[in-house]
């Protein structure tokens, strides 16, 4: 059980102040403050209580409960597999590992059924995972089988010598024919769930690079390749230029034209240096039948 104490600079709200100085969401304080574990000035409060400047408030948060991720029978688009490593084309709609209570049918669970070994170097819940896609975006990760590998392909991560290249199909037209979008990124302050560009000196560098493939009179269909890989970088960088992914749900317009389960961006090529035999690798995905119909439609307007 963790205890922490902490002193409100404003008046807000018990719950919102909680949810912006600790990792907990307001409805998680809002059932620790039921169960009596949240104090305001030494007495029990509500999540809904209104704090002013200098109030004390305590909070209890339990310990973590350690889970294991489970092998579960899902389908899966296995691009290559060695001894080593694994491509795997993964699906709009899938979520890579497990987190904020899903524990089921996600990529791990998958993986886990399907494969011999995973390395295990990101514990019990992250077994095998070296990179992410979002829960919304389909196309190419790689996952690797054992330490070594995993090793390999997260330091060419990091030293951008692998390459990761995405489709999206953008609101808009856009002018430019490429361009490098370059900003600080991090955690929105005002909404915890998205990701934005803060000001300078702030947030970690986020860089991507972007290429004009085709375009529409309402749309543009851009490539996309990563140089770092902050969280939502290129949903993120695509609404900086103006120019929002469609069916982003977070970051896209409010009124959709299409009737979508998430955002146009599909991960399409893969490309690293395999980490026994040296070998560069490339791997391509094909969009998948939602996005070429989208594209089938306004290529008739």
């Amino acid at each position: 059980m963790q205890r922490r104490k902490l002193t409100a600079s404003r008046a807000v709200r018990c719950d919102v102040f909680l949810s912006e100085e600790t990792e907990l969401t307001r409805s998680a304080v809002k059932k620790l403050a039921d169960a009596d574990m949240v104090w305001v000035n030494a007495v029990n409060c509500k999540a809904g209580a209104m704090l002013k400047a200098g109030d004390e408030v305590e909070i209890c948060i339990p310990d973590p409960v350690p889970i294991a991720a489970v092998p579960e029978e899902i389908p899966l688009d296995i691009v290559y597999e060695d001894g080593d490593l694994a491509v795997v084309n993964k699906p709009q709609g899938m979520t890579v590992h497990a987190g904020a209570g899903n524990y089921e049918g996600t990529l791990v669970n998958a993986l886990l059924f399907r494969l011999s070994s995973l390395s295990g170097i990101n514990g019990e819940l992250r077994p095998g995972i070296v990179h992410r896609l979002d829960k919304d975006t389909s196309g190419l990760l790689v996952v690797a089988k054992n330490d070594m590998a995993h090793l390999s392909l997260s330091a060419q991560i990091a030293e951008k010598s692998a390459r990761r290249e995405y489709l999206a199909l953008l609101e808009g037209v856009v002018k430019e024919e490429s361009g490098k979008i370059v900003t600080q990124m991090g955690r929105d302050k005002r909404d915890r769930l998205r990701q934005a560009v803060l000001p300078a000196g702030e947030g970690r560098r986020a860089e991507t690079d972007f290429f004009v493939e085709e375009r529409f009179k309402n749309n543009t269909l851009v490539r996309f390749s990563l140089k770092t890989g902050r969280t939502h970088q290129i949903r993120v960088h695509a609404k900086y230029m103006g120019h929002p992914v469609v069916g982003d749900p977070l970051y896209g317009y409010k009124n959709q034209r299409f009737s979508l389960n998430g955002q146009l961006l599909h991960a399409f090529r893969l490309t690293f240096t395999h980490p026994r035999t040296g070998e560069e690798m490339t791997f391509t995905a094909p969009l998948p039948d939602y996005f070429l119909r989208i594209l089938e439609i306004i290529r008739r307007d």
